[in-house]
């Protein structure tokens, strides 16, 4: 399992709003190339998201299937990414103070990468999932400094 944490300097809530438009996914989840479809119920149980990932000319379609939403708290999704297999991407966010700390956890499910789970694999995975919470912090701190017209935190 990969773990990473991010203090985001914005509220849940403001967090939660990212996460809770399916075709935003592409602007923060590295690797992504494309958003393919978001549902329209997107991010209740049993909502799908389809999306482009890959690095150049290589490609391949996944999609997420949402298992637990707990707005403005918990986000679970099952990636599947086939003939990969599938993993679980756990999002949690915890109000610190006017902020969010936002855990990242993934864990393959099924398929070759539960076989390569380990300290190799884990460190790749935890680096890039790092660069996601980056892009997403960064994001959140952008449009919340421009919907207050202020200027961003320090």
């Amino acid at each position: 399992m990969a773990r990473n944490r991010r203090l985001i300097l914005n509220s849940p809530s403001e967090v939660w709003r990212l996460l809770s438009d399916g075709h935003r996914y592409g602007e923060w989840v590295t690797g992504t190339q494309e958003v393919l479809a978001a549902d329209p119920h997107w991010p209740e149980v049993g909502a799908r998201l389809k999306v482009r990932v890959g690095v150049g000319p290589v490609t391949l379609d996944d999609t997420c299937v949402v298992r637990i939403c707990e707005p403005q708290h918990r986000l679970e999704l099952e990636a599947k990414a086939d003939p990969f297999g599938a993993a679980r991407i756990a999002m949690e966010l915890l109000p610190w103070g006017e902020h969010t700390l936002f855990t990242l956890d993934w864990h393959p499910l099924r398929g070759p990468g539960t076989r390569m789970h380990g300290l190799p694999v884990d460190y790749i995975v935890a680096v890039r999932n790092g660069m996601m919470l980056t892009k997403l912090a960064r994001i959140a701190v952008r449009e919340h400094v421009g919907s207050v017209g202020g200027r961003a935190p320090g």
